[in-house]
């Protein structure tokens, strides 16, 4: 009302203008106009949809541009990693260092955390050069932050012409797929129109892997100088990366005391649970395996109940140790410093995605006995750093001479250092004058690394507890003195004691060490030591499946160990699955009991027969334990009895094996303590599943709340703002932020457009959410999430042809989180005229569209550029999406791929009908 009309001078109701109806009406208008204003308005001005992103984990840039940081620092080096222990990302960090040496500028960079399409951009700034450190992780795959980069390089969609760059590798020749990251890096960027300025550098990390990297870095450089045009500013000196800030008055709780990213997560857990948020299990059991001798051996169930975790048999659990209390005061002693005082390491370089060292602030007892890896052998730059501080001469000379590049040094490296394993403490210990501050030593020293074990049980048996098979290591070096392993000597102490349980902080990490998809199919396990631990959970699944009563294959154990009376692991248990008739064949190597060494290799050599037999139902093998020795062997005796009994020659025979690895049906988990790479078998659809779940997840819980969905969809993809989102919009924009993802965006919009009219609504999503919440509790869990997108595809599928038998009907039995193993299988070159009527007979598929008087050609050929499987169906009738019966085909035909291409890059779900 205006001031003309005030409140005290409004008439009697009798009088007024407007009657009670009116004012109603007038205020609900005025409603719609304010909520116009400033809601729809808003919306206008603001439109809804938002370019993709993915909400970025806690220490990542933020921003993907490297460019633009090199640019305004004024650096003009970059050197990315792909690291999984720490061991190239160190490198990386040397070589960063290394350019100040030389007139240039260099900064680390991880390429899970860079936009790797602004690398074309490099030659914009001059005298530019890209160093990349890669390492090969398990059986020829990319670490997990080099994944995405390795796909990157895979589309090849990039022209990096005027791009110098060099590379370093790092890998193990006792791995079949030597460096196989590192060769393929350098090969595909010069392939993208890269410039090599210097040759590929390779290192063997089981020989001496410092000595191959320091033989590379001492002739990289002056070929970039010359290249370049620069010249090297004198002799290497002590550059400081972080500045030191002791606090004496700050709050504990402010302070970290081991945990690995958030600040009181041990105190107040959260899941989902992973390397950045470890899961505190408590220690159910823990008993000693052997029975005698002098060696120790843990058995230890770890609990998870209430966690959410979710496991495999075949999976490994990581653990985070903690180093030994008696080296970690030793350090505190020998260095004359308060172990308990409160500090932080801050970086220097501003533009520095790595803050600090270590989550800070935090006391140097908490970083040497949680952050710090004190027991392994410090590399040569290290030991460079401490001669400045030796105050003795001949101390100073001595690690001057032990980290020269000359042959002399490195021979005194080899010699002092790698075969007399010392470590940090010992090197203190045998050098006093050498007193370095010891927040330059925090900065020095590598991180300390989660140890992984293979998981040796079934969570179809233990659903709420994991447990692993755990040798304690210790031994005496050359200079007599006690090595104890880390992780081992650690849990060793970790007893439930009357009535309460220690706590490990645990994760899971996806292995692709799996029992085949069908339960019928023969096994052949071959495990001495713990290289047993995956075979208990496998024997324990298969035991499961038996008694519900589904058949079972032959499934045969090979162990081996030194005497049977004491080092037997497991021995009740097994011989019990021997009588059930889980175990149909157990054959047992006891190497010091008889006049003659007898090792599981040998016993394999002795059932040649068996064995072909068994490779000809097409079963699988499994290899668990050393590399250098006993796996070799097996290899070998695998390829002569595939030559002998198969009447193969050499050549053939590889082949076959190289087809076997290939399709999944010979797997090795060997002397790799990190197991199999996660990602490297993981589906298309799973990445945009996990991309799908960081989006919806707003507040980071672990759960997806209606509202958190609804968001995810409407908001990030409704273009016009129409409150839907139509396929369209949804498929295109997800493909422009992630390419090649047609298939499984597609797939994804299919079934989350409930009521099948080209568009997600709410009701749709509501729909949804409710047909996927299983616990009824209005959260959706991750589990449910990926359940509902890997697997309905497929259910759909058979429920569209019933008929199709055999294979798919296990499909429907699956569980949450359940690898997909049979799509690994189905990576073929061809299928004939031929296997087409050889499957027809077996009765696959007699009803359905592909019978053979329907049928006209059907054929499946392997993009090798792509790593895609390429479906290509023709029929007299209209083609339909028959991927699953092509999988039922696969299967029964037996077919041999001709393409050497590791199977798990070939998943069903980038199957596409052309």
């Amino acid at each position: 009302m205006s001031s003309d009309n005030p409140a005290s001078e409004v008439p009697v109701e009798e009088e007024g203008l407007f009657s009670a109806l009116d004012l109603f009406i007038l205020s609900i208008l005025a409603g719609m106009a304010v909520y116009w204003y400033f809601f729809k308005n808003k919306k206008q001005e603001q439109p809804t949809f938002k370019k993709l992103t993915v909400q970025p984990v806690q220490g990542r840039m933020s921003d993907p541009s490297f460019i633009n940081k090199m640019k305004s620092s004024g650096r003009n080096v970059i050197v990315f990693y792909g690291s999984q222990t720490g061991t190239a990302e160190e490198f990386a960090g040397r070589l960063a260092k290394d350019a100040q040496g030389y007139g240039m500028k260099g900064m680390v960079a991880d390429p899970e955390e860079c936009e790797m399409d602004n690398l074309s951009n490099l030659p914009e700034i001059e005298n530019s050069l890209a160093i990349f450190c890669m390492a090969t992780y398990g059986e020829g795959d990319p670490t997990d932050n080099a994944q995405e980069f390795y796909n990157w390089l895979q589309n090849g969609e990039s022209d990096l012409t005027g791009v110098k760059f060099a590379v370093f590798g790092l890998g193990n020749k006792t791995y079949e797929h030597y460096n196989a990251m590192g060769i393929y890096v350098d090969k595909r960027l010069e392939e993208l129109g890269g410039e090599r300025i210097f040759e590929l550098g390779l290192g063997d990390d089981d020989a001496n892997i410092e000595e191959d990297f320091i033989t590379w870095r001492e002739k990289f450089w002056p070929t970039i100088c010359e290249h370049f045009g620069v010249k090297a500013t004198g002799d290497q000196v002590s550059i400081r990366q972080y500045s030191l800030t002791v606090h004496d008055d700050l709050l504990t709780e402010k302070c970290y005391k081991g945990e690995i990213a958030r600040l009181g997560s041990f105190g107040n857990q959260k899941p989902p649970f992973d390397a950045k948020n470890p899961f505190l299990a408590p220690v159910n059991v823990n008993r000693e395996l052997h029975k005698g001798g002098d060696r120790s051996c843990m058995h230890i169930e770890f609990d998870i109940t209430g966690s959410k975790i979710r496991y495999e048999a075949g999976d490994h659990v990581a653990v985070y140790p903690v180093n030994d209390s008696e080296l970690v005061d030793l350090i505190g002693k020998r260095l004359e410093v308060d172990l308990d005082q409160m500090f932080t390491l801050t970086n220097l370089d501003e533009e520095a995605s790595k803050k600090h060292p270590f989550p800070c602030p935090t006391t140097y007892r908490t970083a040497f006995s949680h952050y710090l890896d004190i027991t392994s052998t410090p590399r040569t730059h290290i030991l460079r750093e401490l001669a400045e501080y030796a105050q003795d001469q001949k101390d100073k000379d001595f690690l001057l001479k032990l980290t020269s590049s000359t042959p002399e040094g490195k021979t005194l490296y080899s010699d002092w250092v790698v075969k007399d394993r010392r470590n940090i403490t010992a090197i203190l210990e045998d050098l006093p004058s050498v007193k370095p501050p010891i927040d330059h030593l925090c900065e020095l020293l590598p991180r300390l690394q989660a140890r992984y074990y293979s998981i040796s049980s079934s969570p179809k048996v233990n659903p709420t507890s994991i447990h692993i098979t755990a040798v304690v290591v210790n031994y005496k070096t050359k200079t007599n003195r006690t090595m104890k392993g880390v992780a081992t000597n650690w849990l060793a102490f970790k007893r439930p004691t009357n009535g309460l349980k220690p706590k490990v902080p645990i994760y899971v990490r996806k292995s692709q060490f799996r029992l085949p998809f069908k339960a019928n199919t023969p096994v052949i396990m071959i495990g001495p030591g713990t290289g047993l631990a995956p075979f208990r959970g496998f024997i324990q699944e298969r035991n499961f499946l038996k008694k519900e009563g589904k058949p079972v294959g032959d499934t045969v154990l090979y162990f081996g160990c030194r005497h049977k009376n004491q080092d037997y692991l497991y021995e009740d248990e097994i011989e019990e699955y021997v009588k059930d008739g889980t175990l149909t064949h157990l054959h047992l190597a006891f190497s010091r009991d008889g006049p003659e060494k007898l090792y599981v290799q040998h016993l394999l050599r002795q059932n040649m027969e068996e064995t072909w037999k068994m490779l000809e139902k097409g079963g699988h093998i499994y290899v668990c334990g050393d590399a250098r020795n006993m796996a070799r062997d097996v290899h070998e005796t695998l390829e002569k009895i595939i030559t002998e009994c198969g009447n193969m020659d050499k050549e053939k025979a590889t082949n076959y094996v190289k087809q076997m690895q290939n399709k999944g049906r010979y797997s090795c988990d060997v002397n790799s303590p990190h197991g199999g790479n996660p990602h490297g078998g993981q589906l298309l659809i799973w990445e945009l599943t996990d991309k799908l779940w960081t989006l919806g997840d707003l507040d980071h819980n672990g759960f997806l709340t209606l509202a958190e969905l609804e968001k995810e969809f409407i908001t990030n993809f409704d273009h016009d703002g129409s409150g839907c989102v139509v396929s369209h919009e949804f498929v295109h924009q997800w493909q422009h932020n992630y390419l090649d993802t047609h298939q499984a965006s597609v797939h994804v919009f299919e079934h989350f457009d409930m009521n099948r009219n080209g568009a997600i609504c709410h009701d749709d999503i509501a729909a949804l959410f409710t047909a996927t919440d299983h616990t009824k509790d209005n959260l959706l869990e991750k589990d449910e999430f990926d359940n509902l997108l890997l697997f309905s595809k497929c259910k759909d599928d058979y429920e569209n042809h019933p008929n199709t038998d055999g294979v798919l009907s296990d499909i429907l039995d699956m569980e949450a989180g359940q690898d997909f193993d049979l799509i690994q299988n189905c990576v073929f070159s061809d299928i004939s005229d031929e296997d087409m009527i050889n499957a027809s007979q077996e009765h696959i598929f007699p009803d359905s569209p592909l019978a053979p008087c329907k049928l006209q050609r059907v054929s499946l050929k392997i993009d090798c550029s792509r790593h895609e499987l390429v479906g290509i169906l023709e029929y007299q009738e209209q083609p339909i999406d028959a991927c699953p019966v092509v999988c039922a085909l696969v299967a029964a035909a037996k077919l041999s791929c001709e393409k050497d291409l590791p199977a798990r890059l070939s998943p069903l779900y980038r199957c596409r009908l052309q």
